[in-house]
């Protein structure tokens, strides 16, 4: 893989923009390359000429690092030589770089003024954004510090319940455990950084875990120092050690509290009602297990921070390298070893604060939450990628092809058996067919979700950050085919076991036996979806059925993306809760044993599905309505309008269906349904999508595309328009050959193909604005709340 292609896929994607723009460098070379062929084309030399030069290259590498060890005498004729000078300079109180380029009068000179100033516009740029990076680290690494301080006192507490009488004893027996993580991360801060230095050696730990690429880069100067330092501090380790490493006093615990960071429908209501809520501390060790699993993540979260800073200073620096060596190679200058010698000596090249923070990170989290078990602590820091494994791709083959087989041999078996000619038939579709409609709504909605999946993946939307997933647990499009093409042959062969049962003479009396296949098959799905053991991506059903309930629960909790995200797939699946409403009439009620479609006839089913078609609509109302709260965004309160007329144009459509013929609701229905229907879309292209950017560089798009082909954004305008006033059938009353059954299922795929759509464009827009604003992480609540005292600045 070329250099190019490599560095664009080891980018964090929401910091893209901050890397070093490769591919404009490369053009401008080309355009120096370009240059010189048409000033000065290429001789042509004969093949055996040719053969010869490449065996001198091949042998001249060693002459040229032969020569780089020359005496510093001999390099004066270089130093007149010397194409660029570098230089540091400040402008407007911020620290950047500047070339000069030392021939300009040569021919084509031009070009390459061109090419040093925008490198230079580049490299200042990495830089600063790598400077701002590690002040952010910095801060952070302070707050974690004083964390940890609060963390080994509230430990003291915890086992020593009786009260401060035995401080000194508990401060002693934890004084081990607390030099390799405490001071360690204290000396991360910015005030103790430089007086870290000289005594990290005193911890073993961070000895033992040091990267080899650090000690590489320590000069001999630094070593020597070092190793005078070590030895004298060997003699007076037993007082150094008693007075640099003391545990974190517990008079700390007066200055912090307990944050309530996990939000409970209780709570809620105590914030809404300003009923106090309880701050003192309870030295418990459920709390204290809580707070150990809150720092835990918060530490291993800050970790992924640092080694992607660390990846990021990495590629940049090479890919400095790699576009300095071009230049050498077409001017046959010799300019990338003072560039580079800049670079290595900025603070991108040559700052070693994340490095050293990652050594205490690691040698912290492995003292005191992984039982200085250091496999099991960094296993934990740095998880293993997820590999994709061949059983899975191999199951989800031979699902799909059972699927395609048994949708052919239902509908050979329907055409050779004349079903559809059948009196039988019409019984058929108001009974069974709504049953197994619902099986091919979420089969559908999952392969939708699957494609989502893929090209997220192939146009690098960072799907599993913006949805929070835990690292290493989210599906794969893989994984979620393999679910839905399971669900799929379920459904299948139920739907031939009914019919072989009710065409065999000897299993044709079993009639209830027969109706009850599909209600297995649904029982078995949530036995699956509720199934407590790890099997069957526990990890995935867990969050759904988490947000399943924020979702019922909407306004006592706090409104995240994947909850609302969630509620509006729930939208375009009211059909599918219809389904479950008539699973609970047809079977609860007994009709399966006579098999005949009474749910229709009943009040409570009538007024049920008023309610169960509001009830996603109603949600989002709920979220939109405490955002609205939280925030103070009136654009919430908007979305909340839309859904509220939403719900009004469909319990109007509903009455409609049931009091078919009046031309009053027919009416009614129809005008709320326009009405809603337009500002849906208005809403899902200009707000969700972020398009119809009038002033855009992309007309009537955005500014940033993730999509190189501008036709699909207008494709998938149309026909988000088109599939949203599909539903506008039911109201028109059209004439079709078709079923009322098939028509209703027909449209509610049409929805689920619409949601489909609608959620790449709008994950899209919700990552290019992560992008803007280099979000890459998520917020880790942290455990104590630490009130400083202005008396005690120390």
């Amino acid at each position: 893989m070329k250099f190019g292609k490599e560095f664009k896929a080891q980018m964090v994607p929401e910091w893209q923009e901050a890397y070093m723009d490769y591919d404009f460098l490369k053009t401008i070379l080309k355009e120096i390359l370009s240059f010189q062929l048409r000033t000065k084309p290429p001789a042509a030399n004969p093949g055996g000429l040719k053969r010869k030069l490449s065996l001198y290259r091949a042998f001249s590498g060693l002459t040229h690092r032969h020569t780089n060890h020359t005496p510093k005498s001999d390099s004066s004729p270089d130093i007149e030589k010397q194409p660029i000078l570098v230089n540091s300079v400040n402008l407007d109180g911020s620290h950047s770089y500047e070339t000069t380029f030392l021939m300009p009068s040569v021919e084509g000179g031009e070009y390459e003024l061109v090419f040093f100033r925008r490198l230079d516009d580049e490299f200042n740029k990495v830089d600063k954004f790598y400077r701002s990076k590690v002040e952010e680290v910095l801060k952070e690494a302070a707050m974690l510090n004083t964390q940890m301080d609060a963390l080994i006192a509230f430990r003291i507490k915890v086992e020593n319940p009786a009260g401060w009488s035995d401080r000194a004893a508990d401060m002693t027996r934890l004084a081990s455990d607390v030099s390799a993580s405490t001071a360690a991360l204290a000396a991360s801060t910015p005030s103790g950084a430089r007086a870290s230095r000289r005594g990290l050696h005193l911890m073993d730990v961070i000895e033992e875990g040091q990267s080899m690429h650090e000690r590489s880069d320590e000069s001999n100067h630094d070593k020597v120092e070092k190793d005078n330092i070590d030895k004298k501090e060997q003699e007076e380790k037993p007082q150094s050690t008693d007075r640099k490493f003391r545990p974190a006093p517990l008079e700390i615990l007066n200055r912090v509290k307990i944050n309530s960071t996990v939000a409970t429908p209780r709570s809620t209501i105590k914030t809404f009602l300003k009923v106090p809520q309880q701050t003192e501390l309870k030295f418990t060790r459920e709390n204290l297990r809580k707070v150990e699993e809150q720092l835990k993540g918060a530490f291993a979260e800050f970790y992924q921070k640092l080694r992607l800073l660390k990846s990021y200073s990495f590629l940049n620096t090479l890919a400095f390298s790699k576009i300095m060596k071009k230049y050498d190679k077409i001017t046959t200058r010799n300019a990338s070893k003072f560039y580079m010698k800049m670079v290595d000596n900025s603070y991108l090249g040559s700052s070693d604060e994340v490095t050293k923070l990652m050594e205490r990170v690691e040698a912290t989290f492995i003292k005191h939450f992984s039982n200085s078990n250091r496999s099991k602590g960094m296993l934990a820091l740095r998880p293993k990628a997820k590999r994709e494994r061949h059983r899975t791709t191999f199951h989800m083959g031979f699902l799909s092809g059972c699927t395609v087989a048994l949708l052919i041999a239902l509908v050979l078996i329907v055409k050779a058996r004349k079903i559809m000619d059948k009196p039988g038939r019409i019984v058929y579709m108001e009974t069974m067919f709504p049953l197994y409609s619902l099986f091919g709504f979420i089969v559908l909605h999952l392969l939708m979700y699957a494609a989502n999946i893929y090209f997220w993946r192939r146009y690098r939307v960072n799907y599993s950050f913006i949805f929070g997933f835990k690292h290493g647990t989210e599906m794969g499009y893989k994984q979620v085919l393999l679910l839905s093409f399971g669900i799929a042959v379920l459904a299948l062969c139920s739907v031939h076991l009914n019919f072989d049962m009710e065409m065999d003479p000897e299993t044709k009396d079993y009639k209830q036996f027969t109706e009850l296949l599909p209600l297995n098959v649904l029982i078995l799905l949530l036995v699956i979806l509720l199934f407590p053991f790890n099997l069957f991506y526990r990890s995935a059903r867990f969050f759904l059925l988490t947000c399943i309930f924020h979702c019922i629960a909407a306004p006592l909790y706090k409104v995240t993306l994947p909850d609302f995200f969630l509620a509006d797939q729930l939208t375009s699946q009211v059909q599918s809760l219809r389904s479950l409403e008539f699973y609970i009439c047809y079977y609860g009620w007994g009709d399966y044993k006579l098999r005949k479609n009474s749910c229709s006839d009943s009040t409570i089913f009538i007024t049920f599905s008023f309610i169960v078609a509001v009830i996603p609509y109603w949600s989002r109302l709920l979220q939109c309505l405490r955002r609205l709260f939280e925030e103070k965004d009136p654009m919430h309160g908007y979305n909340g309008l839309k859904y509220l007329l939403t719900i009004v144009a469909v319990c109007l459509r509903t009455a409609y269906n049931i009091n078919k013929g009046d031309v009053n609701w027919r009416t009614a229905a129809w005008v709320f349904s326009v009405i809603a229907a337009i500002i849906g879309t208005y809403w899902d292209l200009v707000f969700d999508w972020g398009l119809l950017q009038r002033h855009s560089k992309n007309r009537w798009l955005r500014d940033k595309l993730l999509v190189p082909h501008k036709s699909v954004y207008f494709g998938a305008m149309v026909l988000d328009v088109l599939l949203r006033f599909a539903w506008h059938q039911t109201v028109l009353d059209l004439e079709t050959s078709l079923h009322t059954q098939t028509m209703i299922a027909l449209m509610a795929s049409l929805e689920i193909l619409r949601r489909g759509i609608w959620n790449f464009f709008r994950l899209e827009n919700e990552h290019l604005n992560n992008v803007g604003k280099y979000r890459a992480f998520k917020s880790v609540p942290l455990p104590f709340n630490y009130v400083e005292d202005d008396d005690n600045d120390d």
